[in-house]
C-alpha cells in the first residue's frame, strides 16, 4: 500500500510516517518501479503499536528502545520494568495534580479575586505553595 493508504489505515498523517522512518521506528519500505513507497500490512500493525505505546505515556525515544529490544533474540530492557517505571511516573503526576486541584478548590471556596491584591479572609494563596511537589526518583 502507498503512504496515504497506510496513513489512513493507521490513523496518522503522511508526515508522521516520514518522521517515524527517519527515527528508525518504521522500517524503510521497498519502492515500486515508479518510485512510490510500498508498505505491507505489518506497517499498519507497527504504527498502531507505536501509537498505543504513546497513549500509555511512552516517549518516542522509549518506544524506539522497546522496539529495538523486541527485535533482539534476548530482549532488554524489559517492557514490564519500563511499564512499572512509567506507572510510577503517572502515579506521581496524579499526586501532583491532586495537590494542585485541592489548591484550586481552596481558591474557589475562599472566593479569591486577585493573585496580587486578594482581599478574601484566610486567603489560601498566601499559605499554599501550589508548585510544591514530592521528591521524584531520578
Amino acid at each position: 500500500m502507498r503512504s496515504g493508504e497506510l496513513a489512513a489505515a493507521a490513523g496518522v498523517n503522511v508526515q508522521t510516517l516520514r518522521y517515524y522512518e527517519r527515527r528508525g521506528l518504521l522500517p524503510r519500505p521497498r519502492r515500486s518501479p515508479g518510485g512510490y513507497r510500498d508498505y505491507d500490512e505489518n506497517a499498519v500493525a507497527l504504527l498502531r503499536v507505536i501509537k498505543s505505546a504513546q497513549r500509555l505515556g511512552f516517549t518516542l525515544e522509549e518506544v524506539a528502545e522497546l522496539l529495538d529490544a523486541g527485535r533482539r533474540r534476548h530482549p532488554t530492557p524489559d517492557l514490564r520494568q519500563r511499564a512499572r517505571a512509567k506507572l510510577a511516573e503517572v502515579d506521581q503526576r496524579l499526586r501532583d495534580l491532586t495537590r494542585i486541584r485541592q489548591g484550586l478548590v481552596q481558591v474557589l471556596d475562599a472566593r479569591c479575586a486577585s493573585l496580587t491584591h486578594c482581599t478574601c479572609p484566610d486567603c489560601p494563596l498566601s499559605s499554599t505553595d501550589l508548585t510544591e511537589t514530592e521528591d521524584r526518583p531520578t
